[in-house]
């Protein structure tokens, strides 16, 4: 953390301490960070057609299937099973590692 970030994080607990962050108008709601402001101009209508079919990019979608066989996993009792689940789940977060890498070479 540089000397700014330090100054700034110091003001915020201050003002926090104080209260005076107390009543923002928005304070207590949810950010909206699906309303496209992050995406470059020319992709926003791509991925909001894509978002609003329910796809998923592989990535996303290979950890939402690792949460799922993580849950499986943690509640499965028969041993059989859980050898099963524990090979499935070793195959997908290969599969997200190389994804992940191939990504990075590519930025």
């Amino acid at each position: 953390m540089n000397a700014i970030e330090i100054i700034a994080e110091n003001k915020i607990r201050e003002a926090l301490d104080n209260g005076e962050l107390d009543n923002l108008s928005l304070s207590g709601q949810p950010l909206d960070l699906d309303d496209g402001q992050f995406v470059p101009l020319h992709l926003r209508l791509s991925q909001k057609i894509l978002r609003n079919a329910g796809y998923l990019p592989p990535v996303l979608q290979l950890k939402k299937e690792i949460l799922q066989l993580s849950e499986r996993l943690a509640e499965a009792t028969d041993e059989c099973a859980r050898e099963s689940i524990k090979r499935r789940l070793f195959e997908k977060k290969l599969r997200h590692d190389v994804l992940m890498d191939s990504e990075r070479s590519v930025s």
